[in-house]
């Protein structure tokens, strides 16, 4: 266990399951108990198995605790976790089928700018409208990057309070949160775009979509981090708005 765990692919798949992301929602210490599932999984080839149980992560968290690199492996989860609040897209009181729709697909193929992994999720829009959709910062945090980039058009970067960074990508345009600023989980940070794949303001290459990216940061290193449990985990938490 240590920082070469944490930058194996297994880990940074994040795969988790539906009971314990059940048990998740009740737990005060997220990060810390995706530690020990992961852990169990990746190191011991032993999955806890629901129902998940408070006595079952404390017993195995005291076998984890004797080896030295483990403060480091849960601080890392915990970077990823403990600071998620809020599903990233608000949803509509006014119009119900103005939804997204996501799936797992985490490092699946991408050629734009050469053959590579998709290092996030992809939220859909239900309707393909650049700007409509209002996107929030999932935690609180400091916003440190924030213009174009070819492959993620606008974007915005945030770094929350445990050292998670969170970014937000293909937007249509921002709020008012400028790079150095702290935002709260929960404030509007953009809307909804389709930006991307071309020189500064290009549009239109793709429908419209918000991609979340994850990732821990290892130095200059940033080491992507599948958001598809995150985004179930908080699948209960979205904020509401009437769209215009």
């Amino acid at each position: 266990m240590g920082k070469h765990t944490m930058e194996r692919k297994e880990f940074r798949a994040h795969e988790l399951t539906d009971d314990f992301v059940r048990y998740l929602r009740r737990s005060e210490e997220p990060g810390r108990d995706v530690g020990i599932f992961l852990a169990e999984d990746l190191l011991q080839g032993r999955q806890m198995r629901p129902p998940f149980k408070a006595k079952d992560f404390q017993k195995a968290e005291r076998e984890w605790k004797k080896n030295p690199c483990y403060s480091d492996y849960k601080a890392a989860c915990e970077s990823i976790w403990n600071d998620v609040k809020y599903f990233p897209v608000m949803i509509s009181e006014n119009d119900p089928d103005l939804a997204v729709n996501y799936g797992d697909s985490w490092m699946s193929e991408r050629t734009y700018g050469g053959t590579r992994g998709h290092e996030g999720t992809d939220l859909m829009a239900s309707k393909n409208e650049r700007g409509l959709y209002p996107i929030v910062s999932m935690t609180d945090g400091v916003v440190t990057s924030r213009g174009w980039l070819p492959k993620g058009g606008w974007r915005i970067g945030i770094t929350s309070p445990h050292g998670g960074y969170f970014y937000y990508a293909h937007l249509d345009s921002y709020a008012d949160a400028r790079e150095g600023d702290t935002v709260k989980a929960g404030d509007i940070i953009g809307y909804m775009g389709d930006s991307g794949y071309g020189e500064e303001g290009t549009t239109g290459k793709f429908p419209v979509h918000l991609h979340l990216g994850i990732y821990l940061l290892e130095g200059n290193r940033e080491i992507s981090i599948n958001p598809y449990w995150i985004l179930r985990y908080i699948e209960n938490s979205k904020l509401k708005c009437v769209y215009s």
